[in-house]
């Protein structure tokens, strides 16, 4: 890749892993090594006439889907991050966004968390939407301004009220801190979430970059094989260990009335809120 890559997002495939480590009431951790997707929206249709292992809305090794994400009906996720982002307070007439999430794998996947980084015509990146999935079939997001005055090097952080139910052994009254790294050489996500009586869990993704070719596709396939099964199944067999461990379980309650929290500016010394978007 040319020198100009290491500074601008790109369509790639990312290798690395995902730990997860509790730390109230009790101490739970584990970590899984997979692989996932950086994907221009724009692009999604070009890459699927390039690549033989990789398919745009049908059956593949790999594939993604436009009912995976967003409105989930199958209509072009562009439309749905855009109309948040003018929700928000932004044109994005102009806007790239970048898709990070697995791909389906011979037509099947879960995504827990799919991140969109949203960049103005001047490779800024002014927002990031984060689409949240639970195990119960529901989804949410939370579409959080990126700080004016940030430089492109340093990282991205942001925070929002949780309003989404995701495990069911976490309690509803809960605050996200985000620490990102825009995805160019090296991924890094880092998600901290904190109860009133302090900090209960943290998260990363950390991966290195690969070109999203068929040869990289194939290999990601030998090493990972049915890695998005995996993930499902991961999922469940952690709720098992943290159920016999004594976690208290928190009833689920109806999902938020819309599909998308936007995260307003904060006035100075407060913190950030957020409304509903409608």
């Amino acid at each position: 890749m040319g020198n100009n890559d290491d500074f601008r997002p790109i369509s790639c495939l990312y290798q690395g892993e995902v730990m997860h480590r509790r730390l109230l009431p009790f101490r739970h951790r584990f970590v899984y090594r997979l692989f996932s997707v950086l994907l221009d929206l724009d692009d999604i249709p070009k890459l699927s006439k390039r690549l033989r292992l990789f398919s745009h809305n049908r059956l593949n090794l790999f594939s993604y889907h436009d009912r995976d994400h967003g409105a989930r009906d199958g209509s072009p996720i562009r439309y749905w991050v855009n109309a948040y982002l003018r929700e928000a307070g932004f044109d994005p007439t102009e806007f790239r966004i970048m898709t990070h999430c697995f791909p389906r794998v011979l037509g099947y996947v879960f995504n827990p968390l799919t991140i969109y980084f949203c960049y103005s015509a001047n490779e800024t990146l002014r927002a990031v939407l984060y689409e949240v999935k639970n195990t119960f079939g529901e989804q949410h997001g939370y579409l959080v301004p990126v700080k004016f005055d940030r430089k492109g090097d340093q990282p991205i952080v942001q925070s929002c009220e949780k309003s989404f139910y995701v495990s069911p052994f976490i309690e509803m009254d809960a605050t996200y801190r985000f620490r990102l790294k825009e995805p160019r050489q090296r991924l890094s996500i880092l998600i901290r979430q904190s109860l009133t009586d302090g900090e209960t869990l943290v998260a990363t993704h950390t991966a290195g970059r690969r070109p999203l070719d068929d040869a990289n596709l194939a290999r990601a396939f030998l090493i990972y094989p049915f890695m998005t099964i995996k993930v499902i199944v991961g999922i469940h067999w952690e709720a098992l260990m943290l159920w016999i461990k004594g976690a208290r379980y928190y009833t689920r309650p109806a999902p938020p009335s819309a599909p998308v929290s936007i995260v307003t500016k904060p006035a100075s010394n407060q913190r950030l809120t957020s409304h509903t978007a409608r």
